[in-house]
Formats: C-alpha cells, structure tokens, sequence
C-alpha cells in the first residue's frame, strides 16, 4: 500500500524564523508566470528528482545529492535522497546514512549542543555539528548542520511533546533534508536568548551526557544551524526550483534542477518573475473563496496544496487521510499578495487523491490536503511547470521573497 502522508509540512514556530515543512497539464498555472525552461548545466546547478525518494512511496517530493567533508579537509561522504525543503534552512543529515565523524558544536561549558525542530507531524532531534557542504561545484566551508538521531542524546519532553520523531528513515522518507528557504538561519534572533515565557518554545539545548536531562541554552547566529546556500562563497543569495509541468496530473517521476543565485550568472536571471515579499513571520498572504489567509507560503518540503475548504476530506481508514478526495477533479484559483503589494492569481485543481494514488506513481500535479484556519501552504504541485526563485534575506528584501 502507499504511504501517502502528510509529511514534513513546514510550520514557523512561536515566531522563529524559519518553517519547514504546478504548472501545465493538469496543475497550477498563472497567466502571468513566464515561460518554464529547465537548466540542464552549469557549476551552480544540481539535479533534482520526484522519484519516490530512498523508500520508494514518498510522493510528491523532490530529492538531491549532497556532499558533506570533514572541515578543512578531502575526507568526504557523498549522500542522495535529500529532500530539498525551500520552506526551511538548513543542512539535516540522518545519523544512519552518515559515516563520518563530525566535529561535535559544543557549548562555552563544554557541552554538546543538540537541537529540537518541531514540524506539524513531528520534530526532528539531534546533535549540532559541523561540515564543509558541497552542491554541485558550490562549496560552504565549517556550516553548523544537524545529525539527526534519537540515540545520542535524550530528547527533552518539551521537543517529544511536538509529536512523532522523524529520526528515522521510515518517518523521514529521506536520508536528511536540505533546508533552502528564506532565512541564513534555522532560528534567527529567537534564540540568541533563552526562552523563559510560558508556553515558549526553545529549539537550542546543551546536553551533559548522553542520559542526562538537557538544558535550553541560547544560541548565536553564527552557530545555529545555517542555510548552505548562505555561506557559498557565490552564488549565495537564494535559489531557483525548475520542473517541467505534469503532463495529464500524475507521472512516475520528474527531473528538475536546483539552481544556485538569482542574478549572479548567465543561468539565473530572473527574467520577467514577479517578486512577492514575505513578512517577517516568513509568510504571505492567499485569498481564496473570499477568505484571506495571511500565513501562507511556499514550500517545496510539502507534497501537496494544504488550504482549509469544504472539499471532501478522504476517509481516515484509507489509502489517503487527511487529503482531498472530490468526486470529480476541482479547478480553483486563489491569489496572492506579497508583503510588497505584488498580487497575482494562480489556477490550479484538486483531484481525487485515493484515485491518484492507486496508480504507482510519484509526481502528482493536483494533490491536495486539509490545513490549518489563516494558512495556504503551496507545496511542491506548485513547483510543477514553473520556476520558483527563493530569494535569501538581505539588506534589499530583510524578510527574503518568493518570484515566480
């Protein structure tokens, strides 16, 4: 049977700055989104795959390759099947693909530090620690990543009330998860201080052994986990996600690239793409059926639209809970507003999702699920048929921006 869940949808946690969690023929599409073309070279382009991912029945989700080193040094490790996640930043690694032995990130007495990432179906644990990143021909020298493990330390109650731990292959559905959103950060200024208010939530703990209860610890900026792409030494002021559109919905898979810069080479122009602004929280806003939702965002780690509406739900006993099952495919539209007044409209469908997935395939252009009340979360069916550019904060857009 498939497993189709509802995995790794981004969320932007008690003000953090980070979240984690399509074109043509069936999906999205925009009178207004220019033409879709797909780099096929260049240094600062790496290839991108929906396949199913490193278990075969993740869909709807787009997968790299990354190269990760002992810092300074050409002792390096080469892993595929990570997720390229433009709703969060940074470097994740499963503890159970990685061999080599990284420099652990300590804290100033000493200990290790280990951090909590809490997503809607659960949090991801583990030790900080630190590598030279590589991605095609770019390189990020020292970059604090997270080793994702439950063994290592013991996850306080603060991070395993979040939900299910995604530290595993299974629960993951990737070998780690390359975070290249809007932030060069995970966290930001949230945690360059301990959280002491009820009900706040701290991502950052030391940990004095491997049984001991850890402590919420503060966090500089230049030690928190940080999004690669931030650090390339060029290259770096965001991204662009390239597929091709879908052809009739659903296909067995679907190759794209995953291009470095925006505006720094020949490759990577941003042509005629509108650039919608984010806020602050990291979000935009989508009106849809006469409702406006002004935490929404663009994520390419969610497979699929998720947006609050009266379409049936597919049954909880099924093949498909928590997504859309219509009778009969949906042709919708919404629009969104950036923070810098930029509007556009964009068409897309919902199809029935118990009927797509009872075909064995990966990429699906028209899958949809349920969402929180104030949220529209385009997820990767929104990546199909067009270039998505992710442009990293900066002193011109501080909060960073979307264009399409």
């Amino acid at each position: 049977m498939k497993d189709p869940g509802k995995l790794l949808i981004l969320i932007s946690t008690l003000g953090l700055a980070c979240g984690f969690s399509a074109g043509c023929g069936g999906g999205s599409s925009s009178s207004s989104t220019p033409a879709n073309t797909i780099t096929s070279s260049g240094a600062n382009v790496a290839s991108i795959s929906v396949n199913g991912g490193p278990v075969g029945n993740y869909d709807d989700a787009s997968f790299t390759t990354v190269t990760v080193c002992l810092p300074g040094t050409s002792t390096c490790q080469t892993i595929d099947g990570i997720l390229v996640d433009t709703g969060s930043s940074g470097l994740r690694i499963l503890s159970s693909a990685l061999t080599l032995s990284l420099p652990q990130q300590k804290a100033s007495d000493g200990n290790p530090v280990v951090e909590c990432l809490p997503f809607v179906s659960g949090y991801t644990w583990g030790p900080v620690q630190t590598a030279d990143v590589e991605i095609a021909s770019e390189k990020a020298s020292s970059v604090p990543i997270q080793v994702l493990s439950d063994s290592d330390f013991v996850a306080p109650t603060s991070c395993t009330s979040s939900g299910m731990s995604s530290d595993t292959l299974g629960n993951l559905g990737a070998n780690g998860i390359l975070g290249v959103g809007l932030f060069a950060q995970d966290c930001g200024s949230y945690c360059e201080q301990v959280q002491t208010a009820a009900g706040d939530f701290n991502p950052y703990y030391e940990c004095a052994s491997s049984t001991a209860t850890c402590q919420a610890v503060a966090e500089s900026l230049t030690q928190q986990v940080q999004n690669p792409v931030a650090l390339f030494s060029t290259d770096n002021n965001g991204v662009i996600v390239e597929f091709p559109a879908i052809s009739g919905g659903q296909e067995s898979s679907a190759s794209g690239a995953l291009v470095f810069g925006i505006g720094t080479e020949s490759n990577n122009a941003l042509g005629a793409a509108t650039i919608y602004t984010a806020n602050a929280g990291g979000n935009f806003s989508t009106t849809y059926n006469g409702t406006v939702d002004s935490a929404s965002f663009i994520d390419s780690g969610s497979n699929g639209y998720f947006f609050p509406s009266t379409i049936t739900v597919c049954p909880s006993s099924g093949d498909a809970p928590d997504f859309y099952c219509p009778s009969t495919t949906e042709n919708l539209s919404a629009t969104n507003q950036g923070a810098n007044g930029a509007t556009g409209t964009v068409n897309f469908s919902i199809a029935n999702a118990e009927a797509l997935f009872s075909v064995d395939d990966s990429a699906y252009s028209d899958l949809g699920g349920t969402y929180s009340s104030g949220s529209f979360d385009w997820g990767l069916p929104f990546f199909f048929g067009r270039n998505v550019y992710v442009g990293i904060e900066s002193t011109t857009n501080p909060d960073g921006y979307w264009a399409y």
